[in-house]
């Protein structure tokens, strides 16, 4: 039987009306989508969280007011609490007297340092404790909450000045605040889905700061841009410190040749391995006055 042309008019007319009401649906999306990026971007605050050393790293940076440094720390301070419980419930957690003395030895001059980049990080609660694992790690929480893995050091045979090299760079970024950086990015991109779902009729979504922290510190890489400022300021520190800092190339070489051509696979996003032993070099040798002078006082 064919339909009657009474059905086919009722089935165009229901047919553009539901075209018309997903466009003004997706409308609605992208405006609200566009109203919350731009919001954000107006209430993004400039900061400069560190001074350019030696090593001029001066790059402005743009921070959501959403996130406070205070807030990061907070949820820092809770994850670091959870990483060590969980350690020592295994065992894991400075099993090695020896090793953990050594690695504070070396934090120790490292932090003094800190304050040619930010004055006020010299007196941050620093804790610093090694994990018993063969995983090649190390890293720095905001605030000062450091960890390093005794693969990093066993595998590679680190010399003081090589260890020195790895948590120098992992300070910077805490010194940076490239997590509190990730996070605004992140929430930037929160705000936008969170804009769209309630421009369609959905909830309004809160903000979880445990789990941005989370997702950001531990689940996301840093961008080339914020590892090659850890490296130029990781370098640094460890003069200041006392320590080489032409350990930082042979540190890398040690890392490509125990992972192959791209080294171990928590550098896989960092700058391409020529590109970061040539800006190493190129460091290295701008503070080695510096590195001279530290050695002369010791």
């Amino acid at each position: 039987m064919k339909p009657s042309n009474r059905v086919l008019k009722d089935g165009r007319v229901a047919d553009r009306s539901a075209r018309a009401g997903r466009a003004a649906l997706a409308a609605r999306a992208a405006a609200a989508g566009a109203l919350s990026v731009a919001a954000l971007l107006a209430g993004c605050q400039s900061v400069q969280t560190t001074a350019g050393g030696a090593v001029g790293v001066e790059r402005t940076q743009r921070m959501s007011p959403l996130i406070s440094e205070a807030q990061l720390r907070e949820q820092a301070e809770l994850s670091y609490r959870e990483v060590l419980s969980k350690e020592r419930q295994q065992g894991d957690l400075n099993a090695d007297a020896a090793l953990t003395n050594r690695v504070r030895a070396i934090t120790g001059r490292l932090i003094p340092a800190a304050g040619a980049f930010r004055p006020e990080a010299t007196r941050w609660n620093w804790e610093v404790n090694v994990i018993r694992s063969d995983e090649m790690n190390a890293w720095c929480m905001p605030g000062g909450k450091i960890a390093v893995y005794t693969g990093l050091i066993t595998k590679l045979n680190l010399s003081d000045d090589e260890i020195a090299a790895i948590v120098g760079h992992e300070i910077a970024h805490a010194l940076r605040e490239h997590a509190r950086e990730r996070a605004s990015e992140q929430l930037g991109a929160q705000v936008l889905l969170s804009g769209a779902v309630m421009a369609i009729g959905g909830g309004q979504a809160s903000m979880d700061l445990g789990g941005l922290f989370y997702k950001t510190f531990f689940g996301l890489p840093n961008s080339r841009l914020h590892e090659t400022e850890a490296d130029r300021i990781g370098v640094e520190l460890a003069a200041r410190a006392g320590y080489d800092p032409r350990a930082a190339m042979s540190l890398w070489r040690k890392m490509m040749a125990n992972g192959g051509s791209r080294g171990p696979e928590f550098l896989s996003t960092h700058p391409s391995p020529e590109t970061r032993l040539s800006d190493l070099e190129v460091y290295s040798a701008r503070v080695m006055p510096l590195y001279e002078q530290a050695r002369a006082r010791r």
